[in-house]
C-alpha cells in the first residue's frame, strides 16, 4: 500500500513540476514575442477543443502558438511533440476563437521551442 501511495505522490509531483516548467516556458515565450513586436491577445485560451498557449498578433497576422518547453533533448526536439491531434486542436480552437467575429487577418500556427533559456520561434509550423 505504501508503494502505491509513493508512486502516486511521485506522479503528482512530476505533473506539478511539468506544469511549472511549462508556465516558465510560456512566460519566456510571451516576453520574446513582445520584444519581437507582437501583442499578446490571450494566454492559456481555454476552449472546447483544449487550450492554446498564446494567441498573439503583429501587423495583420494572428498567430496561435504552441509553446513546448524542454530542459534537455533526451526526448527529441520540443516541436516534435506537436502531433497531428494537437495540430487539429489548434485549428479547431482558431475556428472557435473567430466564430461570431469579423476576421480581416491572416491566421498562422506557430510553435515556440524553449530549451533552457534559448528560444526558437518556428513560424508557420503547420497549416490548416
Amino acid at each position: 500500500m505504501g508503494i502505491l501511495r509513493r508512486g502516486k505522490s511521485e506522479a503528482c509531483g512530476t505533473k506539478s513540476a511539468n506544469r511549472r516548467k511549462g508556465a516558465k516556458g510560456e512566460k519566456l515565450a510571451a516576453e520574446f514575442l513582445k520584444r519581437q513586436g507582437y501583442k499578446i491577445l490571450k494566454r492559456n485560451f481555454r476552449n472546447p477543443f483544449g487550450e492554446v498557449d498564446i494567441i498573439a498578433c503583429r501587423d495583420d497576422v494572428v498567430a496561435f502558438i504552441e509553446v513546448k518547453t524542454r530542459f534537455s533533448d533526451a526526448f527529441g526536439a520540443p516541436s516534435e511533440a506537436v502531433d497531428l491531434r494537437r495540430r487539429e486542436r489548434y485549428i479547431n480552437a482558431a475556428r472557435f476563437y473567430f466564430s461570431g467575429r469579423e476576421m480581416d487577418c491572416t491566421v498562422r500556427f506557430d510553435v515556440i521551442e524553449v530549451e533552457g533559456e534559448e528560444i526558437n520561434h518556428i513560424v508557420s509550423a503547420f497549416e490548416a
